[in-house]
């Protein structure tokens, strides 16, 4: 079965979020608190997904997001935010999280579409885990296609899938100013239905990773008023 962790304190909400994700064919692990969802990770290392609620009884969903990453586990991360808190999204987004829903839910097709789809891009799907022998070398940077890995200087920098999809769009095309619009496609699908504002929180998350200053960056540079490439 394909694992989904479902992290909500309030029981209604996580009710409602488990009743549609069986339905899709998951199998969703139920946690209401930061404690019992690292029981369950523990547990089941074979989670794929995780949705993460922002607000909870013992800790907050940014913390539990930190930690996962902290631990090396490459897992989707969707932070379940509230439909006010514009900086929710951003600080889910740094803390290493792939996606962001708001509350109330607009559509539970919505959700399962970006669960569905990061379920695919985190290799849960065996077609998409199909090994790709391919290598791509561009200056320090050595990306492996086959293990989704990349290094600088011989050195493993650790990235989550979407930050590693970003990459190897860059590295695909070097010199070539890719648009806002191109590397959401890209990346998260064309059906995506979010903001254009999670490319820049996410390229902003990457540049603390590959760039030797982030604030005078020379691999991902920016294109103003049009978007991102890689190299000047």
């Amino acid at each position: 079965m394909k694992k989904v962790l479902v992290l909500e304190d309030e029981v209604a909400i996580r009710s409602f979020l488990v009743i549609n994700l069986k339905r899709s064919g998951y199998e969703p692990l139920e946690a209401g608190s930061g404690a019992e969802a690292f029981e369950q990770i523990r547990e089941n290392p074979d989670i794929k997904v995780a949705l993460l609620d922002v607000m909870l009884p013992d800790t907050d969903g940014f913390e539990v997001c930190r930690k996962i990453r902290a631990s090396g586990n490459k897992m989707g991360i969707i932070m379940l935010t509230a439909r006010t808190q514009e900086m929710d999204k951003v600080t889910g987004l740094m803390t290493g999280a792939d996606d962001y829903v708001t509350k109330p839910l607009a559509s539970i097709a919505e959700l399962t579409a970006r669960v569905d789809a990061l379920y695919r891009r985190v290799g849960g799907d065996e077609a998409a885990a199909a090994p790709n022998p391919g290598i791509l070398v561009r200056g320090a940077f050595r990306l492996n296609d086959r293990n989704r890995s990349l290094e600088k200087n011989g050195e493993r920098i650790k990235l989550t899938q979407v930050e590693y999809a970003i990459v190897k769009l860059f590295m695909e095309n070097p010199g070539k100013a890719l648009s806002r619009e191109e590397i959401l496609n890209a990346v998260w699908g064309s059906d995506y239905n979010g903001d254009l504002k999670i490319v820049d929180v996410n390229i902003r998350r990457l540049r603390l990773k590959v760039e030797d200053d982030p604030q005078d960056p020379s691999c991902i540079s920016t294109v103003w008023g049009y978007g991102y490439k890689w190299g000047f």
